[in-house]
């Protein structure tokens, strides 16, 4: 009896991890394909072949290609939280410049897979009968740095009291989204969008600063 239960503890194991070598595979395949495909462009069938594995595990682990999406896009942000925790010690200057340096850290990190990056904004509008699968702009991560930003300049004065800070943060959000469309459309470099996030930045900062 205890060796049929060790057996089947085994058994389960093995499955657990086969399951997680082919969600790992899977979406390694998918990000390749939706930068070389483009997210319309690469299909379930093309992503199981690039995978290696049968289009039917493919749906035994996700239930769209829109949850594929999703996960890939969270699968990359370990690798951008490091990045803005290595940059949070070392913020300086005002708060719009410190604004400034949070949404710059996005822009390099975003553009080194910009149609990656452009298919996760364009699925934010496919209409759901649910919860929406993709929520671009709820990254807690992203809005806290921005608002303990906000929060100094509270503190020290630069950002005057009864500020909306929401809808700042809303505001910087949509431009930064937006800004995409000239990656897309007119070829800007990752530079040429920092340097257009900055103008905007500065701009909407007058609503909140501090007279």
């Amino acid at each position: 009896m205890g060796r049929e239960c060790e057996g089947d503890v085994s058994l389960s194991g093995v499955r657990v991890a086969r399951k997680q070598a082919t969600r790992e595979r899977v979406l390694a395949a998918a990000r390749d394909l939706f930068v070389e495909q483009g997210y319309e462009g690469a299909t379930i069938r093309m992503i199981a072949e690039r995978a290696g594995v049968a289009t039917g595990s493919v749906f035994t682990t996700f239930t769209s290609k829109l949850e594929i999406l999703r996960a890939v896009m969270e699968e990359r942000l370990d690798g951008l939280y490091t990045e803005l925790d290595n940059l949070a010690p070392h913020l300086r200057g005002s708060i719009a410049d410190r604004l400034c340096s949070i949404m710059a850290v996005h822009y390099d990190f975003e553009m080194k897979r910009p149609r990656l990056f452009t298919a996760y904004l364009a699925a934010n509008f496919e209409w759901t009968d649910g919860a929406p699968v993709i929520t671009f702009g709820n990254n807690p991560k992203l809005r806290g740095m921005l608002r303990d930003v906000l929060n100094h300049g509270l503190s020290n004065g630069e950002v005057r009291a009864g500020a909306d800070i929401e809808t700042f943060i809303e505001i910087v959000l949509s431009a930064y989204a937006m800004n995409y469309r000239r990656a897309a459309q007119e070829g800007y470099s990752p530079s040429e969008l920092i340097g257009l996030m900055d103008k905007q930045i500065s701009l909407a900062f007058r609503g909140v600063g501090a007279p």
